[in-house]
């Protein structure tokens, strides 16, 4: 048997074996990262409020320390301080201690798992020292979509959207400023077509309807020009590459449906700073919150989209370069020979 008709014999079986590793490979790893933070969910250091008489408060800090590492205690003067941070989202929550018994106040905008979680905890106490707790939503979800359920069903459908147009635009060889006009133009087009369809159509969102197709063409731009960036840089393994990125860490790592002190550490944190997170975070800061808590989630969407746009550029300008050294090159040789 020659060299040639022995690795031609070969191959398909060496695909084959790749194809029976590589696929359980991916189910576990799709397994983990979708399952393995559900299956944690639990409250960790979630920022939670206090106000009330000196001598109440400190007895409710005492009965919320109980659930060791739930709750990031913050103590406010009163009532009306404690609904500003949680308008602020700098708490999720907060207990007012009356005498009549605790009022709870929450936010189930912010993450409706929490304030329910806070209402189960704050209940439990309270009927252990024989008392009620009155509750008070304070920003409180949509009635078309009480349980937030739109909110967090838009992360995967936006990431799909960014990984598509990202794949269309190297697959179909856009390069340079018509790359960016594409990524940018479909990026415009979906967040208007999602703000129509979350705020229109089914009332899920309350907020300005620009600002929040802002987001969602900012959230699907972040993941189309990382697509496309990293695919001019190093070629079309970097479609692959930012699919499982997002797919597998961007997507299940998000906290769109909790809040990300509800998953495992470094979970909740690295998920923030990925698009999917950053974009839910974002998208419910503009949504109900007037842009409260905003910031950090608008910084790392619009440094995702840069620096993909950037790549893109950079990755043109590279080919270019390459392109016209090339035949110079080839040149020298022939004069020299």
């Amino acid at each position: 048997m020659t060299t040639a008709s022995a690795t031609s014999t070969r191959a398909p079986a060496l695909r084959a074996i790749a194809v029976v590793v590589l696929v359980p490979l991916l189910a576990a790893l799709a397994l983990w990262a979708f399952a393995w933070p559900s299956a944690r969910t639990a409250p960790r250091d979630v920022p939670l409020g206090v106000t009330g008489p000196a001598s109440a408060t400190t007895q409710l800090e005492k009965q919320l320390q109980q659930h060791e590492g739930a709750f990031e205690i913050h103590r406010y003067d009163d009532e009306a301080a404690a609904r500003n941070a949680i308008e602020d989202r700098t708490v999720y929550g907060a207990v007012v201690a009356t005498p009549q018994g605790p009022e709870l106040l929450t936010a189930s905008a912010a993450s409706p798992l929490v304030a329910q979680m806070l209402r189960q905890a704050v209940a439990e106490q309270a009927a252990a020292d024989g008392t009620r707790v009155k509750t008070v939503d304070v920003v409180a979800t949509p009635a078309a979509d009480p349980r937030g359920s739109a909110l967090g069903a838009s992360v995967l459908p936006l990431a799909l959207a960014g990984l598509a147009g990202g794949a269309a635009v190297t697959l179909l060889g856009l390069r340079g400023a018509s790359a960016v006009a594409a990524l940018t133009g479909a990026a415009a087009l979906v967040g208007v077509i999602a703000a129509a369809i979350a705020h229109s159509w089914l009332g899920a969102l309350t907020g300005a309807w620009w600002a929040e197709a802002g987001v969602f063409a900012l959230s699907t731009l972040a993941v189309s020009a990382a697509v496309a960036g990293l695919a001019a840089l190093i070629g079309t393994a970097g479609i692959g590459v930012m699919s499982l990125v997002v797919m597998f860490l961007g997507n299940p790592f998000s906290a769109a449906s909790s809040a990300p002190q509800m998953l495992p550490e470094p979970v909740g944190t690295i998920g923030q700073w990925l698009p999917p997170g950053a974009g839910a975070s974002l998208l419910r800061s503009v949504s109900f919150f007037d842009g409260a808590a905003g910031r950090g989630p608008l910084l790392t969407l619009t440094w995702w989209a840069a620096l993909g746009l950037g790549a893109v550029l950079l990755g043109t300008a590279l080919k270019a370069r390459a392109t016209s050294t090339e035949p110079a090159a080839v040149r020298e040789l022939a004069t020299v020979g």
